[in-house]
C-alpha cells in the first residue's frame, strides 16, 4: 500500500494552515504534521480522489494563497521516514508512548509502538487526549473497545490500566497487522484484533467505548457505538475540532448519553459522555 503525502504553503500560516487540515480532515487524510509553517497530510493512494480533493472548500477562500507538492511515499520507506521523525511522548507523567529504539521511562506506564503509517502513536491531539482521558477513569476490570484502533495503542493504554475484555477493531489491514506488532511487543497478548469496521462489533458489550475517528465516521455510526455500550458505560469520541463537538453530543443525546467531560487541544477536542 502506498501513501501520498501532500506539502501544502499557506499565506497566511495564521490561521490558513489550520484552516487547510480542518479541509483535509474531511477526506481519508490519516495524519497531519504542522511544522516550520508547513502542513504535512498523508493519505492511502487507494483511498485518495481527485474529484473531491478538487471540491474542497479550500481552494474558494478569499484573501488565501494555497501551494502543494505531492510525494508519493512506498509503503516499504514509511518505516524510515517515521524513525527519522518519531520522538517519545509524554502523557502528563503517568504514561510515555515510545519506539523500541528509545529508552524506557523510569516510571509510569511504558508503550512501546513500531513508527509505521498506522494512525495513533500520541504525537497527534486526538490520540493524546483520549489518553488523558483513560488515564482519568477507573479501567479496572472493565470491557473496553478501541474503534479505529490503528496502532492499538488505546487498547494498549486501556489493558495495562486494568482492562479485562480489550478489543481493538480496524478496517485497514496495514494498521491491523501493525496493531498484532504493537501488542506482542507490549506484552499484552490477550488483546483480540478484529479487521473490519462498525459491523465487528457484533452483538457485544462494552464498559468503555473509544472511536477516535472523523466526524462523519461518528455520526454515520453513533448508533451502533452506542447500542454496544452497557448502561452506565462510557464513550470517548474525538477526531474532530471543537466546533463539530455540539453535533456529535446531540447524536450521542438520541441514545441516552450526557457529557461527562471534555479536553481540547489545539483546536482539537475529546469527548466523554456517559450512558444513562
Amino acid at each position: 500500500m502506498n501513501y501520498i503525502e501532500y506539502t501544502f504553503t499557506v499565506c497566511p500560516s495564521v490561521p490558513g494552515l489550520e484552516i487547510a487540515e480542518a479541509a483535509l480532515s474531511e477526506l481519508p487524510f490519516e495524519s497531519f504534521t504542522i511544522e516550520d509553517g508547513v502542513l504535512k497530510a498523508y493519505i492511502q493512494e487507494e483511498l485518495f480522489c481527485e474529484e473531491d480533493f478538487n471540491d474542497m472548500f479550500l481552494w474558494d477562500l478569499p484573501d488565501m494563497e494555497i501551494s502543494y507538492e505531492k510525494k508519493i511515499i512506498p509503503q516499504q520507506d514509511w518505516n524510515a521516514v517515521w524513525e527519522s521523525n518519531f520522538t517519545p511522548i509524554d502523557v502528563d507523567g503517568k504514561a510515555m508512548v515510545r519506539a523500541p529504539f528509545h529508552k524506557a521511562p523510569d516510571s509510569g506506564i511504558d508503550i512501546i509502538i513500531e513508527p509505521r503509517m498506522s494512525f495513533g502513536t500520541g504525537h497527534h491531539q486526538t490520540t493524546y487526549m483520549m489518553m488523558q482521558h483513560l488515564l482519568s477513569m477507573d479501567i479496572e476490570g472493565k470491557d473496553v473497545c478501541d474503534m479505529g484502533c490503528g496502532t492499538a495503542v488505546l487498547a494498549i493504554l486501556a489493558k495495562k490500566l486494568g482492562g479485562k475484555n480489550v478489543v481493538g477493531i480496524d478496517i485497514d489491514q496495514w494498521a491491523y497487522d501493525n496493531a498484532q506488532d504493537n501488542i506482542q511487543a507490549n506484552c499484552t497478548p490477550d488483546i483480540t484484533v478484529k479487521l473490519g469496521g462498525a459491523d465487528a462489533l457484533g452483538d457485544e458489550k462494552f464498559d468503555i467505548l473509544l472511536a477516535n475517528i472523523n466526524r462523519n465516521i461518528l455520526l454515520r455510526y453513533m448508533q451502533v457505538y452506542c447500542d454496544a455500550i452497557r448502561d452506565g458505560g462510557h464513550l470517548l469520541l474525538s477526531g474532530f475540532y471543537v466546533p463539530d463537538a455540539p453535533v456529535l453530543i446531540e447524536e450521542a443525546a438520541r441514545y441516552g448519553f450526557k457529557m461527562a467531560g471534555a479536553i481540547e487541544k489545539d483546536h482539537w477536542t475529546a469527548l466523554h459522555l456517559r450512558k444513562e
